[in-house]
């Protein structure tokens, strides 16, 4: 799937949210949006989330 082609879907979504939920829907699904591109992110990259998640004190055992 494109980047133009994602970025069009999210931004409809969002547009929905606005026009359906007002301001509040809005600001959430492009928060939950937010979270999923991070998350996505950390998938495509093949980093661990546990171990991101998990901080220094995993290194030290």
């Amino acid at each position: 799937m494109s980047t133009a082609l994602v970025g069009l879907m999210a931004g409809m979504a969002l547009g929905f949210a606005g026009w359906f939920g007002g301001f509040g829907a809005f600001l959430l699904v492009a928060a939950l949006g937010a979270v999923g591109f991070v998350l996505g992110c950390f998938v495509d990259n093949g980093t661990d989330i546990r171990a991101f998640l998990g901080g220094r004190d995993r290194e030290r055992r």
